[in-house]
């Protein structure tokens, strides 16, 4: 199968790609900035234009290889991700996310193609009980930040794009994805900022107040690979992990793996504003259709995670 992901560089699409891969498919990666892949592509898809050249077929692409004519699926995972990093450049978030996937969208309404289009837990908000599909279905939920907000647009343009179109699409919602991959930033997820930030010394908060579904990125990219095979047009999936804990009990994790004290590293406080409470997960439709599976426990991910980034910032200062 000619597969395109775009975002294909990130922290689920450096993983998705392999997966892809590995079952035998084509696959073009997609993304902002150079890179050295042979199947290659650059492009901003919050751009029409480039997007439209991305699937112009053939020629000189940036890799040693010719775009094909046409792709038989694409995944689009190319995306500004993060709450706050949304309120600090929400006008990069709102332009990249919605904006980007409407270009994909009328792009698959022209070329046909097939797409995974990427949301996320946040657009649950505050809902206080097991995240299921049908939840978005049956009940008006408040999304909590601008990020939640876009992939919640998101999704209503899939459903649109579908209605109007005819376009055949899947849709997934990620549940706390993290692993090897993810490199740090202030706006990151939780146990990537915590395990930096522990690693070189950093002072962080734990929010007590909160509880999370966690889900190691091999475990989420191999089930997102599978959905190449088994496409279900229109049908939305959570993905997520079995590990349901608080928050504070990834920062104690973290800090008896390196051997550290809380002690003047760690402040803790009752609950962060703008966040979604709690994100416990009903991934049970995942596990009948794709074969989801959780193999990586907690304390396992996190320990992996964090020799990764030994080895990544192994030569890195950082000012303290």
């Amino acid at each position: 199968m000619r597969i395109l992901v775009t975002g294909g560089l990130g922290a689920v699409g450096c993983h998705l790609v392999p997966a892809l891969r590995r079952r035998g498919h084509q696959v073009w990666v997609c993304d902002l900035v150079h890179h050295h892949d042979p199947y290659y592509l650059r492009c901003d898809v919050s751009e029409y234009r480039q997007v439209e050249q991305l699937f112009s077929g053939g020629g000189w692409a940036g890799g040693y290889f010719a775009r094909p004519r046409s792709f038989d699926l694409v995944y689009h995972l190319a995306a500004e991700f993060g709450r706050w990093n949304g309120e600090d450049y929400y006008e990069t978030l709102w332009k990249t996310n919605v904006i980007g996937t409407k270009n994909i969208l009328r792009m698959q309404a022209k070329e046909g193609y097939r797409a995974v289009y990427f949301s996320s837990s946040e657009v649950y908000g505050d809902w206080d009980r097991a995240m299921a599909e049908t939840v978005m279905d049956e009940h008006e939920i408040r999304q909590l930040n601008d990020y939640a907000l876009t992939k919640w647009v998101n999704e209503l343009q899939v459903l649109n794009s579908a209605a109007m179109d005819g376009t055949e699409s899947v849709r997934v919602r990620l549940f706390n994805t993290y692993g090897p991959g993810e490199y740090y930033s202030p706006y990151r997820s939780v146990i990537c900022l915590f395990a930096y930030r522990a690693l070189h010394d950093i002072p962080y908060t734990v929010y007590l107040g909160h509880r999370r579904t966690s889900t190691y990125i091999t475990d989420c990219a191999e089930t997102l690979a599978r959905i190449a095979e088994r496409f279900k047009p229109g049908e939305v999936y959570n993905i997520g992990g079995l590990d349901y804990h608080d928050i504070r009990t990834v920062s104690d994790l973290i800090l008896r793996y390196l051997g550290k004290s809380d002690r003047g590293l760690v402040t803790y406080r009752e609950a962060e504003p703008f966040t979604t409470r709690d994100k416990l997960v009903d991934c049970s439709k995942a596990v009948r259709d794709l074969d989801h599976r959780s193999t990586v426990p907690l304390p396992e991910g996190i320990a992996r995670t964090i020799e990764w980034m030994k080895r990544v910032y192994s030569r890195c200062e950082v000012p303290v």
